[in-house]
């Protein structure tokens, strides 16, 4: 019998017209793109698991995703790595490609991820697909105390996606900010998971309080009537970017 090798790819890639990571019939996805040039290289039929899903539209400025091969690939992973790269799509960078153990796993052995969501307070063309522009003034003090709130938030069924297939929507928050870089507000947030859509609708409602258009104890209230109605709209998908994966081992 035929031992599997197992494989964690270090990847990043523009989602801009992608249908997100995960597999779906006619349309394009980046675990699509992924296994098949993959599977060309090798000659064999590779099914890659990701770290998560991403959205429409979202970017991964750090990805991790994992294969398996009844070829022990180590002395050509190298090799491998460089050919992948140059036949995968210029919105896809696979930057190494690392021998694992059988039982290593990309997606459930994260403990945590962390996400970026970029606001421009002004317009810049250049930065259409990789920022949300909103030029309302925005109050940056209102929403760390909203983020502060959110970091103290355990049920997110409010900032959830509806009629999802998770039997829970507990995430546990370890941190939540709001940061200013010259014209650009940025929102970082780590957690142990994430809901789907959750970090948008966290953004969008974020925005709306630094708008004024909600207060403080509005943001109380939405998170205790576990209502997805009530909070904001989601914040659009180019603004929002997988940062960073975090795992127990070093790799």
């Amino acid at each position: 019998m035929n031992m599997e090798h197992r494989y964690f790819i270090v990847m990043q890639f523009n989602g801009t017209r992608y249908c997100g990571w995960q597999v779906q019939p006619n349309s394009p996805t980046i675990q699509n793109e992924l296994n098949k040039k993959l599977g060309l290289i090798l000659q064999q039929t590779i099914a890659t698991t990701g770290a998560g899903r991403t959205d429409t539209g979202v970017h991964a400025s750090c990805f991790i995703a994992h294969f398996d091969s009844t070829t022990d690939l180590t002395s050509t992973l190298p090799a491998i790595t460089r050919k992948l790269d140059q036949f995968l799509s210029p919105d896809i960078h696979v930057s190494r490609i690392v021998p694992m153990h059988q039982d290593a796993h990309a997606r459930y052995d994260a403990i945590s991820r962390t996400y970026k969501y970029y606001i421009s307070q002004k317009k810049e063309v250049f930065k259409t697909d990789f920022t949300w522009q909103v030029g309302h003034k925005l109050d940056l003090e209102l929403m760390n105390q909203g983020a502060e709130i959110i970091r103290n938030t355990e049920d997110f069924t409010s900032f959830s996606k509806l009629h999802t297939d998770v039997k829970s929507n507990v995430c546990h928050i370890k941190s939540a900010s709001w940061s200013k870089t010259e014209d650009q507000l940025v929102f970082t947030i780590t957690a142990d998971r994430f809901l789907r859509n959750m970090v948008r609708a966290i953004v969008g409602t974020l925005v709306y309080l630094g708008r004024n258009k909600l207060t403080v104890n509005d943001l109380d209230s939405i998170i205790a009537s576990k209502n997805r109605s009530q909070a904001g709209e989601s914040a659009p998908a180019r603004g929002l970017f997988l940062d960073h994966i975090a795992y127990p081992y070093p790799f």
